[in-house]
């Protein structure tokens, strides 16, 4: 060992990286070949973020000395960073090949066959090093993060307990037990082990952000926004953290930053960055190129599979049967809007040629909706105890043709069961407006408002366009006999009122901007919304004034159910949308209510769907194109008594007429859609975009 190396040890334990760097390229002059210095070297290089030049270093040492096995696990450590994971495997099984009991090793090549998606050999991996090692705490973590990416979330939180137990003061493992304790529902377990990390670790940005997520998930979103916040402050890097803090700043009406942000957010898109989750691009961009960027970041992030062989195994083994069958996948079997939308279209579908399979994993619900939609299925399947794995394998083994996703990207949704390919054909529909983003789905059901032609190529996804809307809808659905007044509804009696009963979150600065000037141009109006959050309301009316406008004329609706709320519409003049994410059953309600809404369309899918309602029903005088355009033709409607009845009474003749409620016609048009997916596939036909 050179004299000066005991210097540079000391250094560098003391995290004076700098000057332990220099004193070792001071002893590489003296001794080119140096093992030790080549070695050390090599571990600063990866510990100041330079990779490239850490495999260099530390790839000359072993040339140097090729029978310690400590350099080799370092070497794999260095090649997994930059990606060459085939390279750094090599170096584990060198590892381990010149000490068959170390289990560092072990657990190092484990992590390297997880980025491989080779699961069952990383388990095997780590309880090897276990066998060497029975106290090896990050050992037991690591399984317990394993089983929770399977989904098996018994298995992992006994690894997580058996890993705490073992070193108490472990941070990591704290709050990964807290994910898998949030996925039991047990929040305040899950807060408390966020605690004990951030109590052993104050400035640890996963503790942050995971307690963010958790609060997030029980509709905290005061306190979410300052986890987040403070995991931001530790880690602004952090894996989707950006977008989550953005996200809940919207929640909460805090817009001070709002625009200068989503263009820090675009620009971590466009280059590749974990920044924001698919479904919050849906609420803060009205561009579906953006959109498909974040997701394909998304999904190469979130979803790995390791299923090439059930790939092969469906397309050669799976053959066609006298009914197709059709699987629909969703944790929202029960009162949720997608739901109200879809059940009629289940109710209705064609039983003598097709097999309808409901697979559920959603809350233990047994609603009125959930009731229904048990009756509508042929056969019906609560999976929500089973892993994506499972549920895909299930559905191989159940034969199904068609596999509808009727979630994508929203909330409790579980993308990975057609990761895993649990049907030859996959569907994008419904719940998600916008491109899945990846190669596991081969369709998304539109319509040609939703999906002009020059947008084709911001969809991984082949294209199904349904003649009149991609939108089935509940004929059947009562509106309550009740008559509101607007005296009971705190609405000034001489007033227009303009409302809007999308969520809150759709609400950005710029619409508001929109509304307020609106108001100021109509004398006696009123703007009526959802009271969804009490510290969104309180602070939008804050907004109002800073606008000039009298903050007594924002006004707040209670939540109701949909019988009644369909009923109040009664009480408001015309729905005025949100933009970039617009109404989507929040129209169709409106409509059917007998309610105009008025829209601005733009670009994205989430941005078109009311233009495609209206289509549907023939109101294509309330799209609009610009923001201008938007705010004179809401003016214009409220100062216009007559030109706003001819609406409303075209809209009245219109309902029970045109295609928009028209389900039976809908559903035989789907149903076409589906055969002709089913034909093409397994006539080997290559996909293509299908116009019904």
């Amino acid at each position: 060992m050179h004299p000066k190396f005991r210097e540079a040890i000391e250094l560098h334990k003391n995290g004076k990286l700098i000057k332990a760097n220099n004193i070792l390229l001071e002893i590489l002059k003296e001794a080119p070949n140096d093992f030790d210095s080549l070695h050390l070297l090599g571990i600063i290089a990866f510990q100041t973020n330079r990779h490239e030049a850490s495999v260099d270093l530390i790839k000359k040492a072993t040339e140097v000395n090729p029978n310690n096995p400590e350099v080799y696990k370092n070497l794999a450590i260095a090649y997994k960073s930059i990606g060459k994971l085939e390279d750094a495997l090599k170096c584990c099984d060198k590892a381990v090949k010149l000490n068959p009991n170390y289990a560092e090793a072990y657990n190092h090549r484990a992590h390297i066959l997880i980025e491989l998606n080779q699961y069952d050999s990383a388990i095997k991996n780590w309880n090897k090093a276990l066998e060497i090692k029975p106290d090896f705490a990050e050992a037991f973590n690591n399984l317990g993060n394993v089983y929770a990416k399977l989904k098996k979330y018994d298995e992992s939180l006994n690894y997580y307990n058996k890993a705490i137990q073992i070193k108490i003061n472990f941070p990591e493992a704290y709050v990964n037990r807290a994910f898998v304790l949030k996925e039991f529902k047990k929040y305040d377990l899950a807060l408390d082990d966020c605690r004990k990390a951030i109590k052993i670790n104050s400035n640890f940005a996963e503790a942050y952000n995971n307690q963010g997520i958790i609060l997030r998930e029980q509709k905290k979103i005061k306190s979410a926004y300052e986890s987040y916040t403070k995991a931001f402050n530790i880690n602004p890097n952090l894996d989707f953290l950006f977008g989550a803090l953005i996200y809940s700043q919207l929640n909460l009406c805090i817009w001070d930053s709002f625009e200068k942000d989503l263009k820090k957010l675009e620009e971590k898109i466009i280059k590749g960055h974990k920044a924001v989750t698919p479904f919050s691009t849906l609420l803060f961009y009205n561009s579906p190129n953006l959109q498909r960027i974040a997701t394909e970041t998304f999904v190469k992030t979130k979803y790995i599979t390791n299923s090439k062989t059930e790939n092969s195994d469906i397309k050669k083994n799976h053959q066609p049967k006298k009914k197709i069958r059709i699987g629909y996948y969703s944790a929202d079997f029960c009162i949720h809007p997608v739901s109200n939308l879809i059940i009629n279209l289940l109710e209705l579908h064609d039983k003598s040629k097709f097999d309808l399979y409901g697979f559920y994993f959603g809350p233990d619900k047994k609603d009125e909706m959930f009731k229904r939609s048990l009756k509508a299925f042929h056969h019906f399947y609560d999976v929500s105890s089973k892993t994506d794995k499972e549920i895909a394998q299930l559905s191989r083994n159940l034969n199904i043709d068609i596999a509808i996703d009727l979630m994508a990207f929203t909330e409790k949704n579980r993308f990975g069961i057609f990761v895993e390919k649990c049907a030859p054909i996959q569907v994008n529909y419904l719940g998600y407006p916008g491109t899945s983003g990846s190669e596991y789905i081969n369709y998304i059901i539109a319509d040609k408002t939703l999906i002009p032609k020059e947008n084709q190529k911001d969809y991984s996804e082949k294209i199904v366009y349904l003649p009149d809307t991609y939108q089935p809808n509940d004929p059947t659905k009562k509106i309550s006999d009740k008559i509101f007044t607007k005296e009971e509804l705190n609405l000034p009696k001489k007033s227009f009122v303009f409302c809007c009963f999308n969520k809150n979150q759709k609400i950005t600065p710029n619409v508001f901007d929109s509304w307020m000037r609106i108001l100021k141009r109509v004398n006696n109006s009123v703007l009526w919304l959802l009271d969804e959050n009490e510290i969104f309301s309180n602070t939008i009316k804050k907004e109002a004034e800073k606008r000039t406008v009298n903050s007594e004329r924002v006004i707040f609706a209670k939540r109701l159910i949909l019988q009644e709320h369909l009923a109040r519409h009664n009480v408001a003049n015309l729905f005025l949308d949100t933009f970039p994410y617009g109404a989507h059953t929040t129209c169709s309600d409106a409509l059917w209510a007998g309610l105009p809404v008025l829209t601005r369309i733009g670009q994205s899918f989430a941005s078109r769907v009311s233009a495609s309602l209206l289509n549907a029903i023939d109101l294509p005088e309330l799209i609009t194109n610009t923001e201008k355009e938007y705010e004179n033709l809401a003016i214009e409607l409220a100062i216009n008594p007559n030109k706003l009845k001819k609406i409303k009474d075209k809209l009245k003749k219109n309902r029970l007429t045109k295609p928009l409620f028209d389900v039976k016609l809908f559903t035989k048009n789907i149903e076409t859609a589906y055969k002709i997916m089913h034909d093409n596939h397994f006539s080997s036909l290559p996909s293509e975009n299908i116009e019904i």
